[in-house]
């Protein structure tokens, strides 16, 4: 069984507003809606679990609802930190699991097609997240605003999400990092800290992260709306 973690339990602090950037209108829709309807279509899910703030569970449960998210098993609370929102999600995930894909609300242009690559990759390696190679040159600055050193870009990827495992493979991960009392930024750097090997999905179609106000003028024109 394949099932999707979709996080949304953020401050969104850099959007410079109340409203959690999850519910924030992206054309004629909330921005959580977009990732929820590309899992919801993508043939290699089978169920979805939601992780928001605890006083968006109601207002998340209703989104599901209104745009026919069928997949959505549970809508839960969020915890101190990602990977403890991403554990909530997996306590909830049914014990028949094998493939969990974890992927950020905040990314609206995510595709079907790209998911089932991930999926794809975690059932042959262990693992199988999305990424983009740069293709900007990359400075390194240690001190100030003055460049230390020009990295090889070459070897350089802006990692994104989803990003999906063996189930088993990502609860080893958490259980490391919980001992070790570390805090990540994503999964892949909780599986790499085990030793494991995470596999690179190349992302052919932009796959922007809403961060800032500006961001959501960009998605709605990748997504083909009127910005």
């Amino acid at each position: 069984m394949n099932t999707a973690i979709i996080v949304a339990a953020g401050k969104s602090e850099r959007m410079g507003g109340k409203v959690d950037k999850a519910f924030l209108s992206l054309g004629p829709k909330p921005v959580l809606a977009y990732s929820l309807m590309a899992f919801e279509a993508c043939a290699d899910i089978d169920a979805i679990i939601v992780v928001v703030r605890k006083d968006q569970v109601i207002a998340t449960q209703g989104v599901a609802r209104m745009f026919g998210c069928r997949k959505v098993q549970a809508v839960v609370a969020g915890g101190s930190c990602r990977q403890a929102s991403v554990r909530n999600g997996m306590k909830e995930c049914d014990p028949d699991t094998t493939i969990v894909s974890v992927h950020d609300a905040a990314r609206p242009c995510i595709t079907p097609a790209l998911i089932s690559e991930t999926i794809k990759s975690a059932k042959r390696n262990g693992s199988g997240i999305a990424a983009q190679h740069m293709t900007d040159t990359v400075k390194l600055v240690e001190k100030g605003q003055t460049i230390s050193s020009t990295l090889d870009r070459s070897k350089i990827w802006t990692v994104q999400t989803p990003q999906t495992f063996k189930f088993d493979l990502l609860a080893r991960a958490f259980d490391a990092v919980d001992i070790n009392d570390e805090t990540i930024t994503d999964e892949a750097s909780a599986v790499e800290k085990l030793g494991e090997k995470v596999h690179l999905i190349p992302s052919r179609f932009p796959n922007i992260k809403i961060t800032v106000p500006e961001d959501l003028h960009i998605a709605a024109l990748l997504l083909g709306m009127q910005a």
